[in-house]
């Protein structure tokens, strides 16, 4: 969400004349867009807005933002206090703050053409579309902002605000206007978007959605994330294996595998649903791929419950294990409620248990794919070589003189290691 985010304010900003600066010293605004979902990636915002302030006492006219969770929804007076040398606070999916501020430091004859340009371009409140500008083959697009599910370590509901579902027809303006931009993928954002569309009377839900853009002819690939294993509906399930253009790729986080920690995280679920649910997954959609999400080290989370979050992936041998390390953040149920009682050597220690393992079940999947021939969306060059993904998702490079960007071509895989692959491109025919 945050990527979309900085890529609407840096889209907003070239419109009005500005154009991105070779490094930051020679920059005239600098925007730090902040994450909290961890505290590690907190203290890397707050080190790195300290280390602004000599560079506004050198330069009183740079435009110093900071943008995102660390401002929250609702706004940040301490924070406000504690950096005084920071221009704009402005709330996560809002670059208006940022707008406003340089247009009142225009001339008088020149501000109020500038308000007109930036209520053209915040037109909508989630807004990214901009006809006529270059564009990522790949894009992000947000849906669903906010979350109203409250788990028991989450920041986000504190940060981004309550659930809150865009207007499907302005999603689908933004996904046609992406198309004859050059985008050939759209990912759909939402913090539990299967949730998509339940706050507005009358509104398509996600299945319907995705059908709905499936019909844009110049969008090659749709996928969604981050899906909730409580939404995972039938209809949504059935939407995915049905629609061509929706790749077979889902993003379903369990967080943990042991039902006494389950309950504590307030994640409504078991570890047995968890199975099934990836058991359906797999029987209804041919070939899919499933990445999730793994906190270790919550609170309470004892050796025996460790060993069951193990064994859930050891099982399951999921496609993608994202790992972090437990960490309280200020103002959730699990920093206000519960001790963290894991130390952190031996968060690392089970850390690096799952990590080693998740590797050993990559290279596993991803060896019998050696020789085999597989669709790749090419999207830009990497150090020398075309990067490109799967339908289901898995990172392939490939040498070319070719321009691939935007291609979708068959690749002969040559080379197989647990986090990407390597192929030669195959004929056309």
């Amino acid at each position: 969400m945050n990527v979309a985010d900085s890529r609407r304010l840096a889209r907003s900003l070239e419109n009005l004349g500005c154009e991105p600066a070779a490094n930051i010293d020679d920059a005239d605004i600098i925007v730090l867009n902040t994450c909290v979902v961890r505290q590690s990636a907190e203290d890397k915002a707050i080190g790195r807005l300290s280390s602004l302030k000599s560079r506004k006492k050198q330069n009183p006219d740079l435009v110093i933002n900071l943008m995102g969770c660390l401002v929250g929804v609702h706004g940040n007076p301490a924070l406000q206090k504690r950096f005084p040398w920071v221009d704009v606070f402005s709330a996560p999916s809002d670059p208006q703050p940022l707008l406003d501020f340089l247009a009142n430091r225009q001339q008088a004859d020149q501000a109020h053409s500038w308000r007109q340009h930036i209520d053209s371009l915040l037109d909508d409140e989630f807004g990214v579309a901009v006809a006529g500008e270059e564009r990522a083959v790949s894009e992000n697009l947000p849906i669903v902002l906010g979350c109203s599910h409250a788990c028991a370590y989450c920041v986000i509901p504190l940060r981004r605000g309550r659930e809150r579902s865009r207007d499907a027809q302005r999603i689908l303006r933004d996904a046609r206007t992406f198309a004859s931009q050059g985008v050939r993928e759209i990912v759909l954002l939402g913090q539990i978007i299967d949730r998509y569309g339940l706050d507005l009377p009358g509104s398509p839900h996600l299945p319907q959605l995705l059908a709905s853009l499936s019909e844009i002819p110049d969008i090659k690939r749709l996928r969604f994330l981050t899906s909730h294993p409580n939404w995972m509906s039938d209809e949504l399930i059935e939407s995915v294996a049905r629609l061509p253009k929706v790749m077979p790729h889902i993003e379903v986080p369990a967080q943990a595998g042991d039902d006494g920690i389950l309950l504590a995280m307030r994640r409504g679920y078991t570890n047995q649903q968890y199975r099934d649910l990836v058991a359906k997954l797999r029987d209804r959609i041919p070939g899919v791929s499933i990445a999730t999400d793994i906190i270790v080290g919550f609170p309470g989370e004892t050796e025996a419950a460790f060993q069951n979050t193990y064994d859930l992936l050891a099982d399951l041998r999921l496609d993608v294990a994202h790992l972090a390390r437990y960490s309280p953040r200020p103002g959730t149920y699990s920093a206000r409620e519960l001790a963290d009682s894991v130390p952190a050597e031996e968060k690392m220690r089970r850390f690096r248990l799952l990590e080693d393992l998740q590797e050993g079940i990559l290279r596993e999947l991803n060896q019998p794919l050696l020789g085999t021939s597989v669709p790749v969306l090419f999207e830009y060059r990497l150090k020398g070589r075309w990067y490109g993904r799967t339908p289901t998702n898995r990172i392939v490079f490939t040498d070319s003189e070719e321009d691939l960007t935007g291609m979708e071509r068959q690749v002969k895989i040559d080379w197989t290691g647990p986090w990407s692959l390597v192929g030669s491109l195959e004929p056309v025919r």
